[in-house]
């Protein structure tokens, strides 16, 4: 792998971006595990994640994940210590867009079929992720909750969100199958919304623990 500045292969691609952007999926893959050992420490306040060679940053503008400011601070500290890498973008998302008009498209589909559409998106070997139901109308809020429940969803400030983990094996969070019976509930009393993936980790392995644990604005989910 020839040497390229990491930091510059970030600038780069924030720049291709479009100005809307909120999300962005990084994949940075290293030399050797020394270095992947390493650049995971560094980029520990990212909460990057680490799969032998391949990193793993999201990168938010929404408050969900690493803010492109510290992202950039992290990237830094990567070409100080002369860590080779090649830096890609793996997926980014819009801004949420305000309006009755945005609220409708965003909800035409059903959630069951956003949910599908979402894990069949998703590496085929993910096991942990960070979910948001967005919903249409503040009616909803009581009811989704209600019929929420069993995926223990918790409130995203005062947005007409919940958010929740889902597990696909072991660990914390609902079951993927739970999770779609939920939304199929939701569904069947026409809560409208939109389904987002805010974060996944793959092939996780708990070692005496439940499972992963990611820090959102300092809080863990």
């Amino acid at each position: 792998m020839s040497e390229r500045r990491v930091l510059n292969q970030w600038r780069a691609i924030e720049q291709s971006l479009p100005a809307d952007w909120g999300n962005a999926r990084l994949k940075l893959e290293v030399a050797d595990a020394a270095q992947a050992a390493r650049a995971a420490s560094l980029l520990a306040p990212a909460n990057a994640t680490r799969r032998g060679t391949t990193l793993w940053i999201y990168v938010s503008k929404l408050g969900d994940g690493a803010v492109p400011d510290l992202v950039t601070r992290l990237f830094a500290r990567l070409d100080a210590e002369a860590i080779d890498g090649r830096l890609e973008l793996a997926g980014a998302t819009e801004k949420p867009k305000a309006g009755p008009a945005a609220a409708s498209q965003r909800s035409a589909a059903g959630l069951v079929v956003q949910w599908e559409a979402a894990v069949a998106e998703l590496p085929e070997d993910w096991s942990d992720l960070w979910v948001e139901l967005e919903l249409g109308s503040s009616d909803y809020l009581d009811r989704g909750a209600l019929l929420l429940a069993p995926v223990n969803p918790s409130r995203a400030g005062k947005r007409l969100a919940f958010r929740f983990r889902v597990a696909r094996r072991f660990g914390y969070g609902a079951s993927g199958e739970m999770t779609h019976r939920c939304l199929e509930r939701l569904d069947g009393e026409r809560v409208s919304g939109q389904v987002r993936v805010l974060r996944s980790l793959s092939d996780t392995k708990p070692v005496y623990t439940q499972g992963p644990v990611w820090y959102v604005g300092g809080r863990a989910v």
